[in-house]
């Protein structure tokens, strides 16, 4: 039997959240881009996101695959498009930066372009999410390339989640960074669980947090479906890394939404194919399929992993594979 291993030991446990985020709530990214990269984009601009599995060539002919956190083109009304790159971090070190080389140039290739003898590649605009970071690390980092007709650099910014307050989020829409504000008390959740004053204290943060998310639902400013899928990360990121603190996930999860919320997607399969089960009509059993069906080609065209489309859909991936094809992605 394997052994077991705390779950936030996973090198990949806060980039799923990272990754399910930006295909759930990509709209979100565009403020997070702004502070990275000092863009004055509106959020009204088109995003397409790119192929985040790559292969890798290895010694014997083997290839391994890679995965980004998040490529993605933003297009404006006018038709100028940039191209992004970010990358989730727990723990941030200089390692990162091969990483990002190495996602960057295949990213380059992969939208490169040969024109007679010569080859054009345009690496993306690349950024750092650190979910935690030492006093002394930096604001960017570096990558320097030498090469035989010449030597140059790029910038990569590092984004210090633990540095925004509730305020700074809200204020700047950095909306994305809810899931993770709870490693902003990572240090505090030992006091917390034993201390009841400071639980509360917490809880009261997050209740704040749930009180603004449902103002702005109401407002129009996010859908119902965005502010589900902020509450669910949240509560799947407080798990893991409050693991150990029974009081204080179970106090932060139920004022978030507690273990029952569910994203839109699913419920309205549900509901409606129940629907048409109890009352016994197959156009509200096709009504119900057709329009989770819509969903899952929407999430198709949106770049969205197949498996995470049968999760959020739980259609069957005979079908998934089939709509793909059908809209000429397989």
């Amino acid at each position: 039997m394997a052994s077991q291993s705390h779950p936030a030991s996973s090198p990949t446990a806060y980039d799923d959240s990272f990754r399910t985020m930006l295909n759930d709530c990509k709209e979100l990214v565009i403020p997070v881009v702004n502070e990275a990269f000092g863009e004055s984009y509106t959020g009204k601009e088109k995003i397409i996101f790119g192929i985040n599995e790559h292969f890798l060539a290895q010694d014997g002919g083997n290839e391994e695959k890679r995965i980004t956190d998040s490529s993605f083109v933003i297009v404006c009304a006018d038709g100028a498009k940039k191209r992004y790159h970010l990358e989730c971090e727990s723990n941030l070190d200089g390692s990162i930066l091969l990483r990002i080389f190495e996602y960057d140039a295949q990213i380059a290739l992969d939208d490169g372009k040969v024109d007679g003898c010569t080859l054009t590649v345009s690496f993306p605009h690349s950024a750092v999410l650190a979910l935690r970071h030492k006093p002394s690390a930096p604001d960017t980092m570096q990558i320097r390339v030498v090469t035989p007709g010449g030597e140059t650099s790029y910038t990569v910014p590092i984004i210090k989640v633990q540095q925004y307050s509730l305020e700074d989020i809200f204020d700047k829409k950095l909306l994305f960074f809810l899931p993770f504000y709870i490693f902003s008390h990572e240090t505090d959740l030992p006091e917390c669980a034993k201390d009841e004053t400071k639980l509360e204290m917490l809880k009261d943060e997050y209740r704040r947090i749930r009180t603004r998310l449902d103002e702005m639902q109401k407002a129009g400013e996010i859908t119902e479906f965005m502010k589900s899928a902020i509450c669910t990360m949240t509560n799947h990121v407080l798990a893991l890394i409050a693991e150990k603190y029974q009081n204080v996930r179970e106090g932060v999860s139920y004022i978030m939404g507690g273990k029952v919320l569910e994203y839109e997607a699913k419920t309205i399969l549900r509901e409606g194919l129940n629907k048409g089960i109890n009352i016994g009509r197959n156009e509200e059993r096709q009504k119900a399929m057709t329009e989770t069906e819509e969903r899952a080609k929407d999430m198709l065209r949106d770049s969205m992993e197949l498996s995470l489309v049968e999760k959020y859909t739980h259609l069957s991936m005979p079908r998934i594979k089939e709509l793909a094809r059908g809209l000429g992605m397989l």
